[in-house]
């Protein structure tokens, strides 16, 4: 007999109550500890036990937990055990796996007497086999098979639960770690908009912690200062998102939002329905995305091509209109207008020539190709010829140059410091409207020289004297608003200077000038990291 007759009744009601405690846990080391304990105590005794779970996806049988068996026989034991389970499954009965019981029974203790195997499997399908051992041999009634089977049964229902809520669980952690670390905010809402969870990166985005948000109204923390098509409320009201449906109606907002401490953030947010048993609306997700610099560069795309146009509708109607004057055939022009006329038009030209090379340039730099032709450079003869550019411009400035005597050449690029002179010059003379003095000067070092370019325009704020630097940036003042360009030349004077190794900036103050200087080394330290700007 496997059961003592005197403790059949003790031990099903012990079996009832193992059953119980196993079903009622979720934590899959905590069954399979309770599933052994049950087992050795089903069989009479205490000896040894294991528990392997089959790999759904490959079949293989692994130990997952053993009782009495030395942690080092395991390897031996899972070959084994895979013989078993093959015969099992082929239908053989004890006898026929005879051999294999004796290995594995004479593997874990010698003196061990019987061996019991018990296939867990629900809905037909194997999940694992549990077996245990004893020191004495018994027979085995129809009464102990079934309790047996019950208990396997019921064993295999409590191991498949446990790993389904290992697998929940195991998801929960990998979505929680997502939503956390997230670079988006991450929104979850109940059907009545109410906050459940809220991300750091939302957080930060509207100056509400998870914790002060709990609870709260969507609208109490998404507050919109402008919002197109509208906010989650009204849309709500409005019928969103309708019946329930594979992939149903994912809504689309964006706009600004005010952050809790008063400033504006731009964003874009996708709100996706989670709908529950009978179609009834769940649960809101949110993801929402600052579009604060898409914005920016969206402003920055505009105002760059509204400039390019500008600047290139100027010198073509003046090339237009000057040649088409110039072709009048009821016109006799004398050598002075002749002259005149096509003066303006190599002007003209000249200027369209040099806004193309800044969009080449500026191209080139985004693709990340600037190559600097190194040869020496009379940085002195370079800037008086640039200056009597400007001077035969007439633009009503007074044009000064202030370099040292003996100024030394260095080994540079001369068609590109060209460009830099040209565009600072260019910008002192934007920005100087009623004239002044515009000086160019250099100062030399033993291993460096330093150019500047000082004006007595409207000056910069400090606010911008970083930013003019960047791609496409132009100074908001009224100035800067009737002044056209496109906001390529500082761009390009810094990629310049950089590529050669040096560094360019500028000191000024709002209405007491600009003083814009750049220093190069003597022999141009040739870097690839030309400034870049996304």
């Amino acid at each position: 007999m496997l059961l003592i007759p005197d403790y059949r009744v003790r031990q099903r009601d012990l079996l009832l109550e193992i059953i119980r405690a196993m079903t009622s846990r979720l934590d899959l080391a905590e069954v399979l500890r309770l599933v052994l304990k049950a087992s050795v105590t089903m069989v009479g005794g205490e000896g040894p036990g294991l528990v392997a779970l089959r790999n759904a996806d490959t079949g293989a049988y692994r130990i997952h937990a053993t009782l009495n068996i030395d942690g080092d026989r395991i390897p031996r034991l899972e070959s084994q055990l895979q013989e078993l389970v093959t015969g099992i499954q082929q239908g053989l009965d004890y006898h026929d796996l005879e051999g294999t019981l004796q290995r594995m029974t004479a593997e874990i203790d010698p003196r061990m007497r019987q061996l019991f195997p018990m296939p867990l499997v629900i809905a037909d399908e194997p999940v694992g086999i549990l077996i245990v051992f004893r020191d004495y041999p018994a027979a085995i009634t129809v009464d102990d098979r079934q309790i047996l089977r019950s208990f396997a049964d019921h064993a295999a229902i409590a191991v498949h639960n446990a790993r389904l809520y290992e697998n929940i669980d195991r998801e929960r952690q990998r979505l929680n770690a997502f939503v956390a670390h997230s670079a988006d905010g991450v929104m979850i809402l109940d059907a009545e908009r109410q906050v459940l969870q809220l991300n750091p990166a939302l957080a930060g985005m509207t100056g509400w912690s998870e914790a002060e948000s709990l609870g709260r109204q969507e609208e109490e923390v998404l507050v919109w200062s402008t919002v197109s098509p509208g906010n989650l409320h009204e849309l709500m009201d409005g019928g969103w998102p309708g019946p329930s449906q594979v992939g149903s109606n994912p809504l689309s907002v964006e706009g600004d939002i005010l952050r809790r401490y008063g400033q504006e953030l731009s964003i874009a947010i996708t709100y996706v329905p989670l709908h529950g048993e009978g179609g009834q609306l769940a649960n809101i997700f949110a993801n929402v995305r600052d579009i604060t610099h898409f914005r920016r560069a969206q402003e920055l795309q505009n105002t760059f091509v509204s400039g390019v146009s500008h600047e290139l509708k100027t010198p073509v109607a003046l090339i237009k209109g000057y040649a088409g004057t110039l072709r009048r055939e009821d016109a006799d022009w004398g050598m002075a207008e002749l002259r005149e006329g096509l003066e303006v038009i190599e002007d003209e030209a000249d200027r369209l020539a040099g806004l193309i090379d800044n969009l080449l340039e500026a191209s080139r730099l985004q693709a990340q190709k600037m190559q600097l032709d190194l040869g020496p450079v009379d940085l002195v003869g370079l800037a008086t010829r640039v200056v009597k550019r400007f001077q035969m411009q007439g633009t009503g400035h007074d044009f000064r140059l202030a370099f040292p005597e003996a100024f030394p050449v260095i080994v540079a690029d001369e068609a590109r410091l060209r460009r830099v002179m040209d565009n600072l010059l260019g910008n002192a003379v934007k920005y100087a409207p009623e004239g002044g003095q515009i000086e160019v000067g250099g100062q030399a070092a033993v291993d460096a020289v330093t150019l500047f370019v000082r004006d007595e325009g409207i000056g910069i704020g400090p606010e911008d004297q970083e930013q003019i630097f960047t791609r496409f940036y132009r100074v908001n003042d009224a100035l800067g608003q009737r002044t056209q360009g496109t906001g390529l030349g500082l761009y390009l004077a810094r990629a310049i200077v950089e590529a050669h190794g040096g560094t360019i900036g500028v000191d000024s103050r709002p209405g007491k000038g600009a003083t814009f200087h750049f220093t190069l080394p003597r022999e141009a330290r040739v870097t690839t990291d030309a400034t870049q700007e996304p």
